[in-house]
């Protein structure tokens, strides 16, 4: 099997991308109060703060902030992903490995982490959250996008509302 090398930073600010299994269009966006109920839950035994957010149809971005001393964001990932999957319809097709494991076959089996390591670093991802659904084409600025933590922002000045209609973003997202 092969080997992850994750870097674990206690009480770490860190980027995610995590992606459905074969990037079903529609399914986290169609089924986002079972994700939600998936993340309060998880939330409420294993806590973080959640920086930033964007749900997309297939994937989502976050940037969390684990407790002080804690680096166990996998933990709660996987917390995430198997309430999610036992919340909705089993109707996915499975690989033989998959069904071997028990595996319900929603998510990819990895996910994209990224430790944020400065100011600059965290603006840069914070702002990709945001700008995510207008890049993938689903709207044409940020605040149209129902299922984002722009609009707290916006709400708190850190973004103008109209926000996030044009803009490049140089990195490595996990997309």
């Amino acid at each position: 099997m092969t080997q992850y090398r994750r870097n674990w930073s206690a009480g770490g600010t860190y980027f995610f991308t995590v992606v459905t299994a074969i990037r079903r269009a529609g399914l986290l966006v169609e089924h986002i109060d079972d994700l939600r109920d998936a993340f309060r839950i998880s939330r409420a035994e294993y806590p973080f703060e959640i920086d930033a957010i964007v749900i997309l149809p297939d994937h989502l971005h976050a940037i969390w902030t684990l407790p002080p001393g804690d680096v166990d964001y996998a933990l709660r990932w996987k917390k995430i992903k198997a309430r999610f999957s036992r919340q909705i319809p089993k109707n996915e097709s499975r690989s033989a490995s998959r069904t071997t494991k028990g595996e319900r076959g929603v998510w990819q089996r990895r996910y994209w982490e990224h430790t944020i390591r400065d100011d600059k670093d965290f603006q840069t991802h914070f702002d990709y959250i945001h700008f995510n659904p207008v890049k993938h084409g689903y709207v044409t600025t940020a605040r149209e996008w129902p299922h984002s933590s722009f609009k707290q922002y916006a709400a708190k000045n850190i973004y103008p509302l109209n926000w996030g209609g044009a803009c490049d973003f140089d990195g490595e997202f996990g997309e």
